[in-house]
Order: C-alpha cells, then sequence, then structure tokens
C-alpha cells in the first residue's frame, strides 16, 4: 500500500498534469519557465521522483504541443530547453527512446527548415539533435536517414549568426564520426556547402572537411572546383584554410587534378570578370572587377610554393604543367603586387622589392614569356643557371631575371 507522502505525490502530479492539460498558452509558458529553473541539471532518477516515477507523461505532453505548435513559434524556445532538460539527464535513455518514438527527430529538423524560427531556437534544436547524435551509432544513422545532413547543411549556410553556425558545423563533425554508412553522405553535404556565400560558413565548413577528409579516407573528384573557386575569397581566414585542406589533398587521388587546376589559376582569363561592388567610386570598378582573380591567382602561387616545399616529386609533377611559365607570367602582373610577390616566392626570386621597380617592358616580357621547362629541360637549366644559384646563393635581380627568360625562350622550346 502506498505511504501518505508517496500519495501526496501523485497527487500534485496529477494536479500538475491537469493544470497543463485545461491550460492556455499563457499558463503553460509559465509552467514551463518554472520546470526549466526548477529541474535542469537534474538526472533521469532524480526527474522521476520530481513526478512521482510518471515524467514519462509530462514528457509525452510536451513533445506533442511543440510537434503541433513548432510552424507558429508558439513559446518554442521554452519547449526546445524543456524537452533538454529530459534528453541531458544522465541515465536519459528512457526519455531519449520515447522522443524519438514521437517523431522527436523529424520535429527538430523541421524546425531548423522553418523560415520564422528564430536563430537561437535552431541553435536549441541543434543541441538537442546533438544529444541524439551522441547516444550512439543507430542514432546517428537516424538523424542521417531522416534527411538531417541535408537539413543541418541548410541551416549551417543560411544561418544569421555565427553561434547557430558554429553548432551545425559541430554536428556536421558529429555525424562523420563513428558513422561508417553514412560517413560519405556528411563528406558529400560539406563539399556542397563549399559554394555557400557566407564567409564565415565557408571557414567552418573548410575546418571540418579537413577532419572529415581523414575519416573517409578518399577524396571525391567533386571537391576540387568549388574548393579552388575559394581562393579567390577576399577574407583571408577562408582561403587560409582553403590553402591547408589543399596541402591535405596533396595526398589523395585528386593531386593531379588540383595541381593543374593550380597551375592554371596563374594565367587568369580576362573575360566574364564577376563584379564585386566594395567600392562606390566609378574609377574603381575596373579594380572591383578584377580584384577577386587575381586575389585567386597570388593564392595559387602562395599554395603552389607551400605543396612544392613539402615535396620534391611534387616539385616534379609541376614542371611538366609549365608551373614556371605561369609564375613568371604572375611576376609580370602590376595590377595586383602580392600575386607578383607570391609567385617570385615560388621561383625562390627577390619578392620584397622588385615589383616597385619593374617596369612596362620588363613586365610585358614576363606576361608573354613562352618558357617550357620540362623535367629534362630543367636538368639543362640546372647545369647553366641553378648550381651556381643554389651553390653561391645568388638572389637574381630583375635584369637578370629578364635575360634569362629570353635565353631560356630560344634553347628550351
Amino acid at each position: 500500500m502506498s505511504t501518505s507522502k508517496e500519495q501526496a505525490a501523485i497527487s500534485k502530479v496529477l494536479s500538475f498534469l491537469q493544470e497543463w492539460d485545461h491550460g492556455n498558452k499563457t499558463v503553460r509558458s509559465r509552467m514551463l519557465t518554472v520546470f526549466v529553473t526548477q529541474n535542469t541539471g537534474k538526472t533521469c532518477p532524480e526527474l522521476e521522483l520530481e513526478f512521482a516515477q510518471v515524467a514519462s507523461l509530462f514528457l509525452a505532453r510536451l513533445t506533442a504541443w511543440m510537434r503541433l505548435t513548432y510552424m507558429f513559434g508558439t513559446c518554442l524556445g521554452l519547449q526546445l530547453k524543456a524537452v533538454g532538460v529530459f534528453l541531458s539527464a544522465a541515465s536519459n535513455h528512457r526519455y531519449l527512446i520515447e522522443f524519438l518514438e514521437v517523431g522527436g527527430v523529424l520535429t527538430l529538423l523541421e524546425i531548423l527548415g522553418q523560415k520564422q524560427t528564430k536563430e537561437e531556437d535552431k541553435a536549441e534544436a541543434i543541441r538537442l539533435l546533438q544529444i541524439v547524435s551522441n547516444a550512439g551509432r543507430k542514432y546517428k544513422e537516424l538523424i542521417c536517414e531522416s534527411y538531417g545532413v541535408r537539413a543541418i547543411a541548410e541551416c549551417l549556410a543560411k544561418s544569421k549568426t555565427e553561434g547557430t553556425q558554429e553548432t551545425a558545423r559541430a554536428l556536421l563533425e558529429s555525424l562523420a564520426h563513428g558513422n561508417p554508412k553514412y560517413q560519405n553522405q556528411v563528406y558529400r553535404g560539406l563539399i556542397a556547402l563549399l559554394t555557400c556565400i557566407s564567409p564565415k560558413a565557408q571557414q567552418l565548413v573548410l575546418q571540418t572537411l579537413r577532419i572529415v577528409q581523414d575519416i573517409v579516407k578518399e577524396a571525391h573528384p567533386s571537391i576540387v572546383g568549388p574548393l579552388l573557386n575559394l581562393l579567390r575569397s577576399l577574407h583571408l581566414e577562408v582561403q587560409y584554410e582553403a590553402i591547408e585542406l589543399i596541402t591535405d589533398l596533396r595526398q589523395y587521388e585528386v593531386r593531379p587534378a588540383l595541381l593543374t587546376g593550380l597551375v592554371d589559376l596563374l594565367k587568369p582569363a580576362t573575360e566574364g570578370m564577376q563584379t564585386y561592388k566594395i567600392l562606390e567610386d566609378p574609377e574603381m570598378t575596373k579594380m572591383t572587377e578584377s580584384l577577386p582573380v587575381y586575389v585567386q591567382q597570388a593564392a595559387a602561387a602562395k599554395a603552389l610554393r607551400l605543396l612544392a616545399q613539402g615535396s620534391q616529386e611534387l616539385s616534379q609533377e609541376l614542371l611538366p604543367l609549365r608551373v614556371v611559365h605561369h609564375l613568371m607570367y604572375a611576376m609580370g602582373n602590376q595590377e595586383h603586387a602580392d600575386a607578383q610577390r607570391q609567385a617570385s616566392l615560388a621561383l625562390e626570386h627577390k619578392p620584397e622589392t622588385f615589383y616597385m621597380t619593374m617596369d612596362e617592358i620588363q613586365a610585358d616580357i614576363l606576361l608573354s614569356n613562352k618558357v617550357n621547362i620540362s623535367e629534362g629541360n630543367c636538368m639543362r637549366l640546372s647545369l647553366q643557371f641553378c648550381n651556381i644559384c643554389v651553390s653561391k646563393r645568388v638572389s637574381l635581380s630583375l635584369t637578370s631575371l629578364i635575360i634569362i627568360i629570353v635565353y631560356l625562350t630560344f634553347i628550351l622550346l
């Protein structure tokens, strides 16, 4: 027979549930506020004690109300926090199963897709999905089978706050770990996000791709195009992460495509340039049209330098691609000093001052050079020039370089 204390507890819970059942939005909002305040951080046994072993009855009512009203945003933030009290409780397996059985994952993913959902509510929904993901492999699979990767990726791309973007990034990374059945789906989703327009999202995606790439072991060819395109970003943090990922990918089968693409970027097309109206002055129109491709040119030269410094074998692979010719072309770009500097660093020329003293004739020679140094020709070149420069640590002047270019054009073609 139940003790009087147990009876009192049951009576209190029944009164609470009855008030919930008959309460309007205001009443339920007040009840949720009290519940979250008093029960956050409690364990599953503590919640059961608080609700006389029938806490699941309140969880069922809470999730049902959320599923019926989330499209209207009715107390959504409070609803999510209250659900979080149950899901984040220690020894929460029972509550987690009950939440999933009523379609909890689908509800959370649908909340992410609602345009009217507040950013803080999206972040809370992602936090709950993270709890589900952390519960184990089969729960990660459930999220992925519910088209979760797409919903979370879209949230990351379109979110207006860095906090929500960071939370979405962490969840995507979580879904890739210990989830062999769907890790490639996460990987391809991240590749698709490379084309998003948010610089912060681009940075986060690149960081996550470096981690996930190591998990999936194989690089998909579709990563090359959008990755190289990010080198034209005017945001240095995006460029940095892109170059870091390119460096990582040198170990994968996409290496030839990456090297070819990087070399091609050293001679950017001059037609069809997209206009970036970063300045209002009409006189700057030409500059704003060409700036992104010149930024990309400089970044490509930097990436090639870093790649070549890390591997002599890779350096030899670059020679048949006419990398020297293309780097000389970039050195002649007087419209972008950083492109000249990065190209000169890649060629181990003096980068600090040469572009400030270059005249139009010298620049034109660099732009129109036809040097084609293959691996075999490089051996001939080394006998005549390279050994001298290396042994004596000679740093060629610009005039000397121009003479060499003219010489090479005649004897090495």
